[in-house]
């Protein structure tokens, strides 16, 4: 590859490109790497790093209300929306910054600007023409928008962290993770949240059992759901509101704000992948072989724009194979069964491995075993909100195949409880271990 600028010219410094780019370099590669915005890609910037950050401030709203049941005379707390958006601003700057960092001392190059496939082992930045033994492609997604008159009125995730004040009124389209967490932040703001979803099923991938728990306890809380609703165009109203009016006629919604949730697509427009001979499938994603390897020999892709699973760490585990694989010698692949994956809702839901819809349809049969109660938090408090723990089991080995949660700190849970189902270990090996009392994990081991 000495004949070449580079040995590996990275398109992307979100968490795959910067991982895929920094064991490359640690191998003993020539990397470069182009961001034509910044540095730690959608995660970092303005995706579940932010995201959880309004999470935990939104969150204090019921912990303030809470702890006057625990003793503490909290007054009547003022929120300011300004305070919390420029806190998690800086945040992300320095958590930018400790990206960039880590590129330069492991001798990445960082080239700032939009990167543009050329051939297959040619890369232009602006002006500047570049050649690479491999070309990896890590541009991620970007979120999708309805084609309906008006959809330039609304907003994405993208610019929700800029907000210059919250509204009072906020439609959210969609019924995946991203609707249902900004769903639970702008209620817990104080702002009425209205979804909207084109089917009757929202969190689609979830248990259904600890779905409808969401659902049921979002709408005790006062969010209004819209489902079987399709949008049909967004007006701008005198008064500077938003009309949002549906196919098939029914009462309009005013909003001050419209929240577009209705998925991500892969950022693969205007890269030039047909000059190096890649063709996107119907989706616009990259197809890949199991080593990231596109129908070029020379050029790779990993993380969202591949459409293969859609979560920042199987990005870094793409990005860290593929380094390994290619540049030190020392093949392997991801393994994509038993992901564990959350939803920072109000309360938060997580799970992984199978749901009990899928056990049946791939099994025939299961056994479900259940934990329904109060965390002792919010029985306390006065909360009647009830937590529900959910273990899916096989009819014959006694294998627990998918463990499904949604409670206070769910997600903490589950990352521990994941290590048990990828280890395929059996519901007897839950019952045979003491509980932790008194905690809400030691739920998993009482399940019935």
């Amino acid at each position: 590859m000495a004949d070449y600028d580079f040995d590996l010219f990275v398109i992307g410094a979100g968490s795959g490109g910067v991982r895929a780019s920094r064991v490359a370099a640690a191998h003993g590669a020539k990397v470069a790497v182009a961001e034509e915005y910044r540095v730690g890609g959608t995660c970092v910037i303005r995706g579940c790093v932010p995201k959880k950050l309004l999470v935990y401030g939104a969150h204090f709203a019921e912990d303030l209300m809470d702890a006057r049941r625990f003793g503490w005379q909290v007054p009547t707390c003022d929120f300011d929306w300004p305070t919390l958006r420029d806190n998690v601003l800086a945040e992300v700057k320095r958590i930018e910054g400790a990206y960039g960092t880590t590129l330069a001392s492991n001798n990445v190059e960082t080239i700032h600007g939009r990167a543009i496939v050329t051939g297959p082992n040619s890369v232009r930045v602006g002006d500047t023409d570049y050649t690479a033994g491999r070309i990896l492609i890590a541009t991620g997604a970007t979120p999708d928008v309805l084609a309906i008159p008006g959809a330039e009125l609304g907003i994405t995730s993208n610019e929700v962290f800029d907000l210059p004040s919250l509204p009072k009124r906020i439609l959210i389209a969609g019924g995946g993770y991203i609707a249902n967490e900004f769903a639970g932040i702008f209620h817990e703001l104080r702002a009425h949240v209205t979804l909207v979803n084109r089917s009757d099923v929202i969190l689609r991938q979830y248990e259904r059992q600890i779905v409808e728990r969401l659902m049921a306890i979002s709408m005790a809380k006062g969010i209004d759901f819209k489902l079987n609703t399709v949008m049909e165009k967004i007006e701008r109203l005198e008064d500077g509101a938003l009309k949002v009016s549906f196919v098939g006629g029914g009462a309009p919604i005013e909003t001050d704000m419209v929240l577009f949730a209705t998925g991500r697509r892969p950022n693969t427009m205007g890269l030039g992948l047909e000059a190096a001979g890649i063709q996107v499938d119907a989706h616009g994603a990259i197809p890949v072989d199991a080593d990231s390897k596109t129908a070029v020999g020379s050029i790779y892709a990993v993380g969202d724009v591949t459409n293969r699973v859609q979560l920042t760490p199987v990005a870094i585990r793409e990005g860290h194979a593929f380094a390994d694989t290619v540049f030190g010698n020392s093949p392997w692949r991801v393994d994509y069964g038993c992901i564990p994956s959350a939803v920072f809702s109000h309360p938060p839901l997580a799970g992984v491995g199978l749901t009990e819809a899928q056990a049946r349809k791939s099994l025939g049969s299961c056994k479900t075993y259940t934990a329904d109660f109060r965390a002792m938090k919010n029985v306390l408090a006065g909360r009647n909100e009830r937590a529900l723990y959910k273990m899916v089991v096989h009819p014959e080995t006694d294998v627990v195949l998918g463990i499904h949660m949604i409670g206070p700190d769910a997600p903490e849970i589950l990352q521990a409880a994941a290590v048990a189902v990828k280890a395929g270990l059996t519901k007897q090996a839950f019952d045979q271990t003491v509980a932790l009392h008194p905690s809400m994990a030691e739920e998993l081991v009482l399940m019935r």
